[in-house]
């Protein structure tokens, strides 16, 4: 819109060039038509010179508004400066301290692996001595002290972290003969399968179901090269009349044969759960490993209690882990399979033992439950192996890690397959070597039938898992020196 202060401009333009026009014609005597002309040249001057002065006066205006924009931009370029130099700044302390910290773990990631190389060189000198000091001491008698310390009975009451995973080293005792009484005693603890016949070992069977002599043993499973105590195998044991401890392997085929492996397996399962219940007392991360027979899995009616009974303590499936054989895994029917299922529906897991060859497929395995695969010791490092499976034994353990199973190194029996099996990345190791299957204490008799501690047997295997020791079969074989751990032995477990 047209300014109010224009329009009187206006007005007085047009008043003055007719004023001065009226003058000229009235006091000059310039004719009308002349003095219209000067008025309207006149007019004309004014319009122009009101146009020029308006002009000048907002080109002041604008150049004012340009300086102060000029003045603000400078001020805004100088803030945005100084913001780039303090991120700069900023930047790079936080590049140098990386650089610090990048140095920094370089450094202990360094001392570390130099570490665990000294510690396996201390593990492989160990080991050495060892060797030699087997093929140059002759073997003496064990000690009855020796004896009884490997067979301590395992107290569930003390804390997880104190219960070692191997007896603590003793001194080696001089050559001496043993004591008659302790021969006697040490013979009657083991169990000879050339003493009786099938119907015997059938009578005995069924006199300790109807009795309760159906005792459990518990040998642990280490972390490596840690060795902390991370689950534990329920192992079997039959105690008969004489209270004489039978071996799994020395019954387990009768006990199928005849159909009572399933009140076997039934009354293991019970005593499995109330030993892992008194475990997680102390340490929720403990687990039990607990058999189960082909047989058993294959029957409806003995698998339904087993059902109701693992239904009943569902909350503890992340815990118990079901053990089966190899060669239940690859013979298993249409019935097996839909029982297994309804395990892992439930939230259990499963192991394998009693593997014989390396040809596994871990993603069919992984897809039926299967958690823990345990392989012995010398068919890992077995170098046939190599050319006979699928997959070389150092890459077994990595691939059945992309499948979210775990690989367990089992009857390990000597130093040297230790230092081994770490090149293998084997997280975890079972045997003679960390401590044989042990009783309970006479507490924990309501979980073993109440077993004593003097009726160790040093058997390795659940439900005839595993081959029994050379040095542990029997009480009155003479230990090797190998099996006594020096000092050396015991500095390298604790590092």
């Amino acid at each position: 819109m047209i300014r109010i202060s224009t329009i009187f401009i206006a007005i007085c333009m047009v008043l003055v060039a007719a004023s001065l026009g009226l003058v000229l014609y009235a006091v000059a005597g310039i004719s009308g038509t002349e003095s219209a002309i000067v008025a309207l040249t006149a007019l004309t001057f004014l319009i122009l010179y009101n146009a020029v002065s308006m002009r000048l006066r907002d080109r002041s205006d604008v150049g004012g508004q340009i300086a102060d924009l000029s003045r603000g931009t400078a001020d805004l370029a100088r803030q945005v400066a100084e913001f780039g130099r303090r991120l700069a700044a900023m930047e790079g302390r936080i590049a140098s301290s990386n650089s610090a910290n990048s140095d920094r773990v370089q450094s202990v990631i360094g001392e570390i692996n130099e570490l665990g190389g000294l510690v396996r060189q201390l593990a492989a000198t160990v080991s050495t001595h060892e060797d030699l000091l087997a093929g140059s001491v002759p073997a003496p008698s064990p000690a009855p002290v020796s004896r009884l310390e490997v067979e301590a009975p395992i107290d569930l009451t003390a804390p997880f972290e104190e219960r070692p995973a191997s007896p603590p080293p003793l001194p080696a005792p001089p050559p001496r003969p043993m004591p008659p009484a302790v021969q006697t005693q040490t013979a009657s603890a083991v169990p000879t399968g050339n003493g009786r016949n099938q119907a015997q070992m059938l009578a005995t069977l069924r006199s300790a179901i109807d009795e309760n002599r159906i005792d459990i043993f518990l040998q642990p499973m280490v972390t490596l090269p840690q060795r902390k105590v991370r689950f534990y195998e329920a192992v079997t044991r039959v105690r008969d009349e004489r209270d004489q401890l039978i071996a799994a392997e020395e019954f387990i085929s009768i006990a199928e044969a005849s159909g009572l492996i399933g009140r076997i397996d039934n009354m293991v399962l019970l005593r499995c759960v109330q030993v892992l219940r008194r475990l997680m007392v102390r340490n929720k991360d403990v687990g039990v490993f607990c058999n189960i027979a082909a047989s058993t899995l294959g029957n409806s009616t003995t698998f339904a209690q087993c059902l109701d009974f693992l239904e009943a303590n569902r909350a503890l499936a992340p815990s118990l882990v079901l053990e089966f054989k190899q060669s239940t895994f690859r013979a298993l029917g249409l019935a097996e399979t839909e029982n297994l299922a309804a395990l892992a529906q439930r939230g259990f897991r499963f192991s394998i033992d009693h593997v014989t060859d390396l040809r596994i497929e871990p993603r069919e395995l992984a897809d039926r439950g299967v958690r823990f695969i345990k392989v012995p010791a010398s068919l890992l490092l077995d170098p046939k192996q190599a050319s006979t499976s699928d997959i070389h034994p150092s890459d077994l353990s990595d691939l059945l890690g992309r499948f979210g199973i775990d690989l367990i190194a089992e009857r390990i029996e000597g130093e040297r397959a230790v230092v081994d099996l770490l090149d293998y990345d084997v997280r975890f190791g079972q045997g003679f070597l960390f401590a044989p299957p042990r009783p309970l204490r006479p507490e924990g008799a309501s979980a073993t039938g109440g077993a004593s501690p003097h009726q160790a047997q040093d058997i390795q295997g659940s439900n005839g898992s595993g081959i029994p020791s050379p040095s542990a079969t029997s009480g009155t074989t003479p230990a090797t020196p190998s099996s006594r751990l020096t000092g050396n032995a015991a500095l390298a477990r604790r590092i």
